[in-house]
C-alpha cells in the first residue's frame, strides 16, 4: 500500500519486528510471530468496526553472521532479494515465498546460504520492478543489468538503481536497501573447547585474559572473566557437553558459550540466604546486553560489552 495509513501501519510492524528480533529468533519463527500479531490486529479491527487493514503486508527478514559468512532468511510474500557477487554476477535468491502477513496462518520456511565476502545483498519492494506499463520480468531484468557493476559501493548501487528504474510518475511506494557483506578477520575471533569440569573454568579464564590483553582490551578483563565464569558454570550445571567458548572483537566485545542443551536459562533474583541463582543477574549487571540463541543441536548464551576502539586486524 501507500499513503499515510500505510506508513503508520509499517511503523507498527517495524516496532514489532524490532521487539521480536531482540529474542534472537530464527527468521521463520519471527515471521510466524509477526503473522499471528497481524491476524490478531485484524480481528480486533473487525470487532471494533474499523475498516483499516494491516493484513497483506509483506516482509523479508535476514540474519547475517560475519564470522561464518552464513546468511539465513525467510520471506512473507516479499520479493526475493538479489545477490551481487564480488565478480558482478547477479542472481535472485531462491527463498520460499510464504504468504503475506495475516493471510494464511501457515508456517514459513527459512533458507540458509553462504555469502562471499564483499557481496552486495539487495532488498527491494515490488514497486521498484513492477508497474502498469511494465511487467515484473522486464523490471527484474533491468535491475539485474544495473546491479552488475562489482566496483560500485552500496550508495552508488542505490543511485544507479533508482536512476534506471524509478518511474517518472510514481504510483507506489518504493524501498531499496543495499548491504555489503564483510567478514571478521581470524585475529578478531578466539575459540576454546572446554571440558565439563569446574577446574577448566580457571584455565579458560587465563587464556581469555591473555587474548584480551593482546587485543588491547585490558579494561574488560575483569568483567569478561566474571561473565565467562558465570556462563560456563551455568552450562556445566544445567547444560550438556561439549561446551565451547567464543570471543568476538568487533565494535563491541561478545562472549559466547555454546552447549548441547536446549534448556532456556532464566534471570531470577536470589533471596538473601540463597546459595545460588545470582549468575545471570551478575551477567546482566556488567554486560550491555545478553541473550540466548538456539541452534540445531543446542544453544548459545551470549553477553555483549562496549569495547574501546582498537585497530582491526
Amino acid at each position: 500500500g501507500h499513503g499515510l495509513h500505510a506508513a503508520a501501519t509499517m511503523g507498527r510492524l517495524r516496532t514489532a519486528v524490532h521487539n521480536f528480533s531482540s529474542l534472537d529468533l530464527p527468521p521463520d519463527e519471527l515471521l510466524g510471530h509477526l503473522d499471528e500479531l497481524v491476524t490478531r490486529l485484524e480481528q480486533d479491527a473487525v470487532a471494533a468496526d474499523d475498516r483499516t487493514t494491516i493484513a497483506g503486508a509483506t516482509c523479508l527478514y535476514a540474519i547475517y553472521d560475519s564470522v561464518t559468512r552464513n546468511c539465513v532468511m525467510a520471506r512473507a510474500g516479499h520479493p526475493a532479494p538479489a545477490l551481487v557477487r564480488p565478480d558482478g554476477t547477479v542472481e535472485f535468491l531462491d527463498v520460499p515465498a510464504g504468504l503475506p502477513l495475516g493471510i494464511g496462518g501457515l508456517p514459513f520456511e527459512s533458507t540458509e546460504l553462504e555469502l562471499p565476502e564483499g557481496s552486495r545483498l539487495v532488498l527491494f519492494t515490488d514497486g521498484l520492478v513492477e508497474r502498469r506499463d511494465q511487467d515484473i520480468d522486464t523490471g527484474l531484468r533491468l535491475l539485474s543489468e544495473t546491479l552488475a557493476y562489482p566496483e560500485h559501493s552500496p550508495e552508488e548501487t542505490c543511485e544507479a538503481v533508482l536512476d534506471a528504474l524509478l518511474p517518472e510518475l510514481q504510483s507506489d511506494d518504493i524501498a531499496l536497501l543495499v548491504a555489503r557483506t564483510r567478514v571478521l578477520g581470524a585475529g578478531q575471533v578466539a575459540e576454546w573447547e572446554v571440558e565439563s569440569d569446574p577446574a577448566a573454568v580457571r584455565r579458560v579464564r587465563s587464556d581469555v585474559s591473555e587474548r584480551l590483553t593482546e587485543w588491547g582490551l585490558e579494561d574488560l578483563v575483569e568483567t569478561t572473566e566474571l561473565i565467562l565464569s558465570e556462563l560456563l558454570t551455568n552450562a556445566m550445571r544445567h547444560g550438556a557437553g561439549p561446551i565451547n567458548v567464543r570471543l568476538i572483537r568487533d565494535r563491541t566485545l561478545i562472549c559466547e558459550v555454546f552447549d548441547h542443551s536446549s534448556t532456556s536459562p532464566h534471570l531470577r533474583y536470589a533471596a538473601t540466604m540463597d546459595e545460588g541463582g545470582r549468575g545471570l543477574f551478575l551477567v546482566a549487571q556488567v554486560a550491555e546486553r545478553w541473550g540466548t540463541r538456539y541452534t540445531e543441536d543446542g544453544k548459545v548464551i551470549w553477553a555483549e560489552q562496549t569495547a574501546p576502539e582498537t585497530p582491526a586486524d
